[in-house]
């Protein structure tokens, strides 16, 4: 295998601006580690650099190969892009959420060889399908500066958010490898199990190309070492070009130590590997039970997680992309934030819908800390195409990331998207034509869930949030006796925080106050001169609509007017704390009827005024 990551080549299709590029990493983060811009993050330098967005950049290196055999490996590819290798286009993509793998054997030669990635403008491309819409597609406009995001597979909180900034990068964050080329390979493998007393079962199945028969190897370590079994290929079809197999092993392990979320127990895993030829597949599990219980009852629609056959109180935050900038994300600060939500007594974290997939690396950390993962697909607050080619498109990114995702102890529910049923009501085109629309969105969900659920059965699926329950397209921002909940009214309506308590959500998925980073952090972006919640800086670097006046009205309803700047700030930490215990306290009294709340949120992706529990950076 060659890694093709480390140094390349940038420049941009005006032939202006140049530099080095790591790879993987991202465009803006380039230019600036080459002192061509200024920091994004400063002032309000954000304004004068999303031209960078506008613009096609071109990544280019040169490689040596000695066996012309090779397979080219892409993932989080950012987004639309044109990849060539001695000038023959191999691969036109637009799909950030689905890896790639592209046969070089007919283009490469023995020696140097040369690869450029084409990035085309997410601006203009964003546009240009936009338009060739049948009819307008409506998006978050108040939420996203640079507009047409929901026409690319791209995070949209890449195109701004109300705590993000908006520069919609370039780039690429997962594999960037060479392969040799090989008849036979493990494409997908799914592990299932199942659970008896004092018994349990794992099931792979491993998904093979290129094979009739073969004999593969499973192993688990752990309660289960020295188990093993040894099994053919099964339902072979051959083809001319290629045959298909589907192989499977039940492995049986007595007295299973269980995997628990934090609090409920240990967390041990266990290793799975397969192997076919000279490929070995490796899987990190733990043993457990997840189920989502829905059941009537008198108040209505109950929500609630079980594992192991117990009960769960959900306590955690919504998770947004630790940078706005990809190619900043790092490994150990991420483990840094989970740790503290860890720490913080937390065991849920909901991958939130408007972001990204995390990589690999982000499941293994919440499998070691015992934070279960609500996994939203990348959909949020826009309406999306319903035409066949995107639904075919979306249901390959499902089936790709069920498969990478499903086996890791700590996701335990699959979500469709993130409020697509309140985007119904929110724009001109959609309460003029609903009915359009909302076939649209089933069309969506429907196959969301169906690519889900064919790629991992059994898996357990919940179809958007908030939700009041499944073909139940009510309003789950304020009734609060069905599904899960997002509560906003002391936020956006400017209630007092004593209107936590007059709701009573079966599962408050979103909530929460706002406050200022600290005062360390605003001088990572604002000079002292701007030390003003009206400064054009401190404006910038909030992106909620009025938000800084109502940070500012609520404080002075409930405090005595601060001395100066920093004083205001902290004590707008201290009635952001205020906010959520009121809220949390109450609810969590109110179990079982309520039996979840996840704050939004944990992190923030650069420096800014939001409703993070942890400032850019982790403080």
């Amino acid at each position: 295998m060659d890694d093709l990551a480390g140094s390349w080549t940038v420049v941009d299709d005006t032939g202006a601006w140049r530099c080095a590029m790591a790879l993987p990493g991202d465009n803006v983060s380039a230019l600036k580690a080459a002192g061509l811009i200024a920091d994004p993050y400063f002032g309000r330098n954000e304004y004068d650099l999303r031209w960078i967005c506008a613009r096609d950049w071109t990544a280019s290196r040169s490689f040596a190969v000695g066996d012309t055999g090779q397979v080219l490996c892409l993932s989080m590819l950012d987004t639309v892009a044109e990849v060539s290798v001695n000038g023959h286009l191999v691969l036109a993509a637009d799909n950030m959420f689905r890896s790639y793998r592209v046969d070089l054997s007919d283009v490469l030669h023995q020696g140097q060889n040369e690869i450029a990635i084409r990035f085309l403008s997410p601006a203009r491309e964003a546009a240009a399908r936009q338009a060739a819409q049948p009819r307008f597609v409506p998006f978050s406009a108040s939420n996203t500066p640079i507009p047409n995001g929901n026409m690319l597979r791209k995070p949209s909180c890449d195109f701004g958010w109300d705590w993000n900034i908006a520069l919609a990068p370039s780039g690429i964050y997962g594999d960037l490898r060479l392969e040799p080329k090989v008849v036979a390979r493990i494409a997908a493998l799914v592990v299932t199990q199942s659970h008896a007393t004092g018994v349990a079962h794992a099931t792979g199945v491993a998904h093979a190309t290129g094979v009739a028969r073969v004999t593969v190897k499973a192993d688990i370590e752990g309660e289960a070492e020295g188990q093993c079994a040894h099994f053919a290929l099964a339902g072979a079809t051959a083809s001319a070009v290629v045959c298909k197999g589907v192989a499977q092993t039940t492995l049986t392990i007595d007295n299973p130590a269980l995997w628990w979320p934090a609090g409920q127990g240990a967390q041990p895993l266990h290793d799975l590997t397969v192997t076919l030829g000279h490929q070995t597949e490796h899987r990190r599990i733990g043993l457990r039970t997840a189920e989502l219980v829905t059941e009537k009852d008198a108040a209505g629609l109950g929500f609630k997680l079980r594992i192991n056959g117990r009960d769960i109180f959900c306590k955690g935050a919504n998770w947004i992309p630790a940078d706005a900038l990809a190619g900043r994300i790092t490994e150990a600060a991420t483990r840094d934030l989970l740790q503290s939500a860890a720490l913080a007594n937390m065991n849920m974290i909901r991958v939130w819908g408007g972001g990204r997939y995390e990589p690999t690396w982000f499941y293994d950390l919440c499998d070691e800390l015992g934070l279960m993962v609500w996994q939203d697909f990348m959909f949020s607050c826009h309406i999306y195409p319903a035409d066949p080619v995107f639904l075919n498109d979306v249901a390959i990114e499902v089936r790709e990331q069920a498969h990478r995702l499903h086996h890791h102890a700590s996701v335990v529910l699959w979500c469709g998207d993130n409020e697509l049923i309140g985007a119904l009501t929110w724009f001109p085109e959609t309460r003029a034509n609903r009915d359009l629309y909302l076939v649209g969105y089933d069309r969506l969900n429907r196959s969301i869930e169906q690519a889900l659920k064919a790629a991992v059965p059994g898996a357990v699926w919940w179809p958007s949030s908030p939700s009041p329950g499944p073909m139940d397209f009510g309003d789950a921002w304020h009734q609060d006796n069905k599904g899960d909940m997002h509560f906003w009214s002391v936020w956006h309506e400017g209630r007092d925080f004593d209107h936590y308590r007059d709701v009573s959500p079966r599962f408050c998925s979103e909530f929460g106050f706002q406050s200022y980073p600290s005062i360390d952090v605003i001088r990572r972006f604002a000079d002292p001169a701007d030390f003003n919640i009206a400064s054009p800086v401190m404006e910038s670097h909030q992106k909620n609509a009025g938000g800084n006046a109502r940070i500012a009205e609520t404080m002075f309803r409930t405090f005595r007017f601060p001395v100066d700047f920093g004083n205001f700030v902290y004590l707008s930490q201290v009635q952001q704390g205020l906010a959520i215990k009121t809220a949390v306290t109450h609810w969590r009294s109110l179990k079982p009827h309520c039996m979840g709340t996840l704050i939004w949120q944990l992190n923030d992706t650069w420096p800014v005024c939001s409703w993070s529990s942890l400032d850019h950076g982790g403080g």
